[in-house]
Formats: structure tokens, C-alpha cells, sequence
């Protein structure tokens, strides 16, 4: 099985780590692009064409689904991307968490890119999953780029100026970009009110992972031996895994795959550097 993921830069890594704990036997292809970097400012015909090269890049190697887990590609990209590869390889998108986030009342907010927060996208979505919900839209400039360059300081920076436009009686957070679920535990504990029920925090790495094996008609195997493979693709070259993604979880996690069973895999080093 290999299964492929797009992104900008390092927010994919939430979720194939979830593929790497549904499916530890599955081959992993992770292409981003750090020479167009970030998406997020770019205009829908830019972020299209820089998309559709991530995309090419990774079906070049034959997986047999593509996640786009980015929310700004999803939003503008997804159906040029649907068009040249499926159905051939079938493409997941990643769609914020408002409708489950919603399910459990408000007031909830939902944390996600200046672009995004201001867009006709997420005000569609909460209206069609959230209508009636006492929602608050936050928007967190720098947050995403810190995040990509592993800058402890300026991430602590960006969560705290986006805590402040939070209000302090929330249930419940949205995760709106890919790259802040590497951070949940740091924006809950910037956001939890001492006495106060736990917060919970809805990102969408979970979901999409489930999702891709289900249009692939695989089963989750988490007890699977883990013979999957890494392969990482920096701007269409063949790298190895960035510096910065070893700062999380997740790319630890990743880094351990077994990238020998490939002759051609990248090893895990230093893939940040070509900027």
C-alpha cells in the first residue's frame, strides 16, 4: 500500500502520522514545497498551479491515493487536482472540523490562518454546521510560518496574541490549518480556564487518514508490522525529511519509518535547507 500527501511545508505531518499509526505497513510519500512557501498569501490561480506540481511530483511514484492535507489547497485547489488524477488515484481533501465541533454546543472557536478566517469558505461552513453556535473566528497571523520553522518564540508569540481574541467561555476549539495540530497541547494549555471542563481541541488529521483508507477499501491495521516506507519530496527533488519536522511528535515519528525498504528513499537529514 503507499499512499501520498501534499502540503506547503510541515502541516502534513498530523496527518501521516495518523496514516503511519492506522497503517504502519503502508508506504508513505510526503511532497511539499518549500520553494513556493507559504500558500497561504498566494491568489487561487497561484495556489492552484503550485498544488498541481506538489501533486505531480508525488503520482509520479504511483500511490494509490493523494491527501491534500492543506486546508488553503483544499479550499482553492481540490477540483483542478480531482480533475487530472482521479480516478486514477483518488484525492482526499481536508476540511476544517466545525460540524463535529459544533455537535457539542458552543461557544466554540475556530483558529485558523488570516486568509482563511476572512474567507467565503469558512463563513460558508460554519452557517451550513454551525448555525444557531455562538462562534468565534480567530485569526492567527505568523502562527503557520513559526510553526514551519520550528521557532519556539514566535510560535509561544502567535498563540498568545491569538488567545487574547479568545474568549475565555469557550467548550471547544477548531483547528482550522493542518500545521496547528502540532501544537494542540501548547493552545490548550494557553486557552484552558483553571475549573473549567476540559477543553477540547477538533483537528481533522484523524478523519482524513480514515477517510483515505476507506477510498482505497482498506482497513485500519494498526498491529500491522511496520515495514512502511518514507519517501520525501522537497519542491519536486528527492530529499530527506526537514530538520525542523523532527521538532514534533509527528515527525519523530515518521523519521523512525523504514525508509530501507526502498533503495531509492530518501534517509532522514538535513531537507530544510533549500529554501
Amino acid at each position: 500500500m503507499k499512499i501520498a500527501l501534499m502540503d506547503s511545508g510541515t502541516g502534513l505531518l498530523p496527518t501521516a502520522a495518523a496514516v503511519r499509526r492506522l497503517r504502519p505497513d503502508a508506504d508513505l510519500i510526503l511532497s511539499t514545497d518549500p520553494d513556493g512557501m507559504p500558500w497561504g498569501p498566494r491568489t487561487s490561480d497561484d495556489v492552484i498551479a503550485h498544488a498541481l506540481e506538489v501533486a505531480r511530483a508525488a503520482a509520479a511514484h504511483a500511490p494509490e491515493a493523494l491527501i491534500v492535507a492543506c486546508n488553503t489547497a483544499s479550499v482553492h485547489a481540490l477540483p483542478a487536482l480531482r480533475a487530472e488524477l482521479e480516478p486514477a488515484i483518488p484525492v482526499i481533501g481536508t476540511v476544517p472540523a466545525i460540524k463535529p465541533a459544533a455537535a457539542g454546543g458552543g461557544p466554540i472557536a475556530i483558529w485558523a490562518t488570516p486568509a482563511t478566517t476572512g474567507s467565503p469558505y469558512q463563513r460558508d461552513l460554519i452557517e451550513r454546521f454551525a448555525h444557531g453556535v455562538d462562534v468565534t473566528a480567530v485569526p492567527c497571523p505568523g502562527l503557520a510560518d513559526a510553526v514551519e520553522q520550528a521557532d519556539d518564540a514566535a510560535i509561544d508569540a502567535a498563540i498568545e496574541a491569538a488567545a487574547r481574541l479568545t474568549p475565555r467561555d469557550i467548550r471547544a476549539v477548531v483547528l482550522g490549518c493542518t500545521h496547528y495540530e502540532l501544537l494542540a497541547e501548547r493552545i490548550r494549555a494557553a486557552l484552558q480556564q483553571p475549573g473549567a471542563p476540559a477543553l477540547t481541541l477538533h483537528g481533522s488529521a484523524e478523519a482524513v487518514a480514515a477517510q483515505a483508507l476507506r477510498r482505497i477499501g482498506a482497513e485500519p491495521a494498526p498491529a500491522a508490522a511496520p515495514t512502511g516506507g518514507l519517501r520525501v519530496i522537497l519542491s519536486g527533488r528527492t530529499a530527506g525529511l526537514p530538520t525542523a519536522a523532527l521538532a514534533y511528535a509527528e515527525g519523530r515519528l515518521l523519521a523512525g519509518s523504514g525508509t530501507d525498504r526502498a533503495a531509492d528513499a530518501a534517509l532522514v537529514g538535513d531537507g530544510a535547507g533549500r529554501r
